[in-house]
């Protein structure tokens, strides 16, 4: 994915992290998603680019491509 700007290893950690120990989170992104909220399923790296798999509180699923989120929080 030509585009993609990888984020900093601290923050990847960080989501890694959250995934294991089953943390939820509140992030903040762009492009048009806005705030979600929810338990992080996965992080991985498909095509160029790394991505977090989000079990939102709705039940829905979400694939956020990392570089779009701006920020986070544990809830």
């Amino acid at each position: 994915m030509a585009d993609y700007q990888p984020i900093a290893c601290v923050v990847h950690e960080r989501l890694e992290f959250a995934v294991l120990k089953r943390r939820q989170l509140k992030l903040a992104c762009r492009d048009g998603v806005g705030d979600l909220a929810g338990l992080p399923l996965d992080v991985y790296t498909r095509d160029g680019a790394e991505w977090l798999r989000l079990r939102a509180e709705d039940g829905h699923e979400h694939v956020l491509r990392l570089d779009r989120i701006e920020s986070f929080v544990e809830i």
